[in-house]
């Protein structure tokens, strides 16, 4: 298994009464790419800038590579690259221009930064508009233009605060292919904070939920949806031949069975199932007893979507029980 290149210990940060960061405990594996998943305010973009030396804990420690993300801000920028969720650049110059300008500024000699500014530009797809002042790019233009700029310095470890967010659908598959290749082909450590459920799925070998500052869950999105399962969470999605009647009919049916918690007919005619045991012999032999004939069933919980719904439900009730036990 690989080491871990970046961890926290009990970190928090605080502003006011306010808990931004609740004692936050994670460990990123070399190599891999990470996604902290969560709304506005989870505390995402607080915890990637307490990794980054550029806001101080209020208690708790960080390490990137071993080395103190507090006590040593600068060395953690020595081996690590950032992109924030919106790329500035001088808009005077062209994206090639900007490139060789932070090839130098990171040490490079004149003749290497433009060379590696060029193969870097080739890379992201960007060679088309190298020559055009950054003031006309669009956001899917700087984000790529982003990744270049951060590849300039050669960094082991690249954060990313939401890559994807407010580009076009091509864009962003795009964009998501290139953030992967960071890992498989580079062999680079990735660490992205993103609401974007889909694109997370396709490129994250491992994700952490936070909700309201707390990392409530962690890990690979099979083993996730595993551990929905073995805490008493079936979720089943099942399409069926006849009308929409016909579904409400079956509908009934399956709530009717024991340990089916959850059943409803969504927008697009498929019945869904949220259960407490595994049902889909009982309702497989229901249909057939019924002549009705079964289009597609099969368990969804391995979706992150449905997991991070799921924990997020799960957080809440939480969240309610402790409220209610505090004011008695």
């Amino acid at each position: 298994m690989a080491e871990n290149i970046i961890i926290t210990k009990n970190l928090v940060k605080q502003y006011g009464e306010v808990t931004a960061v609740d004692h936050l405990n994670l460990s990123i594996r070399k190599g891999e790419v990470f996604g902290l998943l969560g709304p506005n305010g989870a505390g995402k973009t607080t915890t990637t800038l307490m990794l980054l030396g550029l806001t101080q804990p209020t208690s708790g420690r960080a390490f990137i590579d071993g080395i103190d993300c507090s006590r040593n801000p600068v060395g953690v920028k020595k081996i690590v690259g950032y992109l924030p969720d919106n790329v500035g650049f001088y808009p005077d110059m062209t994206g090639f221009e900007n490139l060789v300008f932070t090839g130098e500024m990171n040490g490079l000699g004149r003749k290497e930064a433009k060379d590696l500014a060029d193969s870097l530009l080739d890379r992201v797809g960007m060679t088309f508009a190298a020559d055009r002042k950054t003031s006309g790019y669009s956001r899917g233009m700087r984000q790529r233009l982003g990744i270049a700029n951060v590849l300039m310095k050669d960094p082991e470890i690249i954060i990313m605060d939401e890559p994807t967010l407010g580009i076009d659908p091509e864009g962003m598959r795009e964009l998501t292919e290139l953030i992967k290749t960071l890992s498989t082909k580079d062999g680079r450590t990735v660490l992205l904070s993103s609401h974007e459920l889909y694109q997370v799925q396709q490129i994250c070998d491992r994700v952490g939920i936070f909700v309201k500052g707390k990392l409530i869950a962690c890990g690979a999105i099979d083993d996730l949806g595993r551990q929905l399962q073995e805490s008493g969470l079936y979720i089943l999605s099942l399409q069926i031949d006849g009308s929409e009647d016909d579904k409400k009919i079956v509908c009934d049916r399956i709530r009717a069975i024991d340990g089916a918690n959850v059943v409803e007919l969504t927008a697009d005619g498929v019945i869904r199932v949220e259960s407490s045991r595994d049902l889909r012999r009982e309702i497989f032999a229901m249909l057939v007893m019924n002549n009705i004939t079964l289009l597609d069933m099969h368990q969804s919980g391995g979706q992150l979507e449905e997991i991070y719904r799921k924990y997020f439900e799960k957080a809440g009730e939480e969240g309610e029980r402790a409220d209610k036990k505090q004011n008695g």
